[in-house]
């Protein structure tokens, strides 16, 4: 699982991207700081593990895991080379979804550069570049594909026409991913590995005294925007969670109060990716370790038990399964089993969210 956190320059990607990691991400007031996409790794936050944690008292507490790669900011004409250009829409099409930051927040002292804070114009900007590089590739396809009709192909006709509709839809200044199309459509446009394809959440990079706040204009115009799309947005102040990812855990959850807020930017963040990629957790827990493992919706037993280990999938004989809330409220297995509550599970088994799992294998 793989985020790219994406941007103009200076709207506060690397100072989200240091609060995430706490990698410390070079951050300074000039474009292109961020030259090669600095890494991190952060946790997935999952309250359901640390109930298990106390009912086990395990030597290990693994949760899953997000990557974040803070891509560098981009500007007007990368499409074309410049900035960073390629070497930008590289990196973007390697990962899975995009979180894309945008300046919401005034600051004579942090330079804007297009001169002023205006979303939409921003947003615009990126997705420009991106859709001029998605027409390119589309185009290129669609050369291929007609020089290989006289082959006889049946299918190649079909995948033209949709090729033609894919480039329409983007010339018009649409991403792909707002396309009307069926499944088998989808999984072609997947394999084209189009950028304007990953699926978005925008963040509203926003000052500290806006947080708790009725939203400001800048940031009503990025959700409408969003809204549009049928994208997500969060609204964060980066250098407020920059600022809170370098407390104590402790000293975290009092300062969340004296705010008002519930839960942390990022803890918002890290989940809304999660489910925007489609995927669940199931966990696992004993003496040894408890530990929630990525699955995506709609796995079937055998191969989330492939997650553990290849033995556990090519040995499948069952899973045995309780729901965590059942769990939870009767506090250990062996009470679960008492009431008969330990369900059974066999090949054809679609894993739910929150599933804790056993499995039974033989190799």
């Amino acid at each position: 699982m793989k985020l790219g956190v994406i941007g103009l320059p200076n709207v506060g990607k690397s100072t989200l991207f240091n609060a995430i990691t706490q990698a410390g991400a070079q951050a300074a007031n000039y474009p292109f700081c961020t030259i090669e996409p600095n890494v991190g790794v952060v946790a997935v936050p999952d309250e359901r593990l640390d109930v298990l944690a106390k009912m086990y008292n395990p030597e290990k507490y693994t949760p899953t895991t997000i990557e974040f790669v803070d891509i560098a900011g981009l500007v007007r004409g990368a499409s074309r080379g410049e900035g960073l250009g390629n070497k930008f829409l590289s990196h973007i099409r390697e990962v899975d979804a995009v979180v894309h930051v945008v300046r919401c927040f005034e600051d004579e002292n942090v330079v804007h550069v297009d001169g002023s804070v205006d979303p939409n114009r921003d947003v615009e900007t990126i997705s420009l570049e991106l859709i001029f590089a998605d027409m390119e590739t589309v185009e290129k396809r669609a050369e291929r594909a007609k020089k290989l009709l006289k082959s006889g192909d049946k299918k190649l006709p079909a995948e033209i026409d949709l090729l033609e509709r894919v480039y329409a839809h983007l010339e018009s200044g649409k991403p792909a991913r707002s396309m009307d199309v069926t499944e088998e459509e989808a999984e072609t446009i997947r394999g084209l590995f189009l950028l304007t394809g990953k699926p978005v959440i925008y963040v509203a990079n926003v000052g500290e005294d806006e947080i708790g706040a009725e939203p400001s204009e800048h940031v009503k115009a990025l959700y409408e925007l969003a809204k549009g799309e049928n994208a997500e947005a969060l609204t964060i102040c980066c250098k407020l969670e920059e600022e809170i990812a370098e407390l104590d855990p402790a000293e975290k959850d009092g300062f969340l109060k004296e705010l008002g807020i519930a839960e942390s930017g990022l803890d918002q963040l890290v989940k809304a990716c999660y489910r925007l990629l489609g995927l669940i957790s199931y966990l696992t827990a004993g003496p040894k370790e408890v530990r929630a493992w990525t699955i995506t919706r709609g796995t079937k037993a055998p191969q989330a038990a492939g997650k553990i280990h290849t033995d556990f999938e090519k040995g499948f004989i069952r899973a045995e399964i309780v729901p965590f809330d059942t769990l939870a409220e009767l506090g250990s297995i062996a009470a679960c089993k008492e009431k008969g509550l330990v369900r059974s599970e066999g090949k054809e088994y679609v894993m739910q969210d929150g599933d804790v799992t056993l499995f039974r294998f033989n190799v």
